[in-house]
């Protein structure tokens, strides 16, 4: 599976052709690489709920990406959120626009919760990963004291293909 999201990193993001469809894959490629707390499942084949909150930049592209997709014994799904509530049982949770007023209040509400919260850009605005853009690829930033606050735990493999490794929140 590293092999797999090592053949992401040099993939171009020339204008933006490929940004989309390579933050796409990662959103559900990061999943093995990060133990959540066993309370954060009901049961051992629920499946990862892989949300989006307010604007979509994927559309369909990341619905055929998680098609028959599966972590382990778990299905992939993805939902489109008006807002965040703590009981939204989101697992991992994006966010395009991290600075706007109500993805601010999702990742206060995400905060403690076993929640990977995924937001763009290299401002360090809350989330536990950072999408960037350097050299025209699509690169991430990882807050491992973030992701500790939410119960997660970030695998060493993930961390090392990270641009920058920071604690932010």
């Amino acid at each position: 599976m590293s092999a797999a999201i090592l053949a992401l990193a040099p993939l171009a993001a020339t204008a933006g052709s490929l940004e989309a469809p390579v933050k796409a894959t990662y959103l559900y490629k990061f999943v093995p690489f990060v133990e959540w707390p066993a309370a954060a499942f009901s049961s051992p084949t629920q499946p990862v709920t892989l949300c989006i909150l307010g604007g979509d930049p994927f559309g369909a592209v990341l619905d055929q990406a998680v098609r028959d997709q599966r972590i382990g014994v778990r299905p992939v799904v993805v939902r489109r959120l008006g807002r965040m509530e703590k009981a939204t049982g989101c697992h991992v949770l994006y966010l395009s626009a991290p600075r706007a007023p109500a993805a601010a209040e999702a990742l206060q509400s995400a905060r403690g919760a076993p929640v990977l919260t995924v937001t763009d850009g290299a401002d360090n605005a809350g989330g536990i990963v950072s999408f960037v853009l350097r050299d025209n690829r699509v690169r991430f930033i990882i807050d491992p004291t973030a992701a500790a606050t939410n119960g997660l735990t970030i695998s060493s493999k993930l961390l090392s293909l990270a641009l920058d490794l920071r604690a932010g929140r």
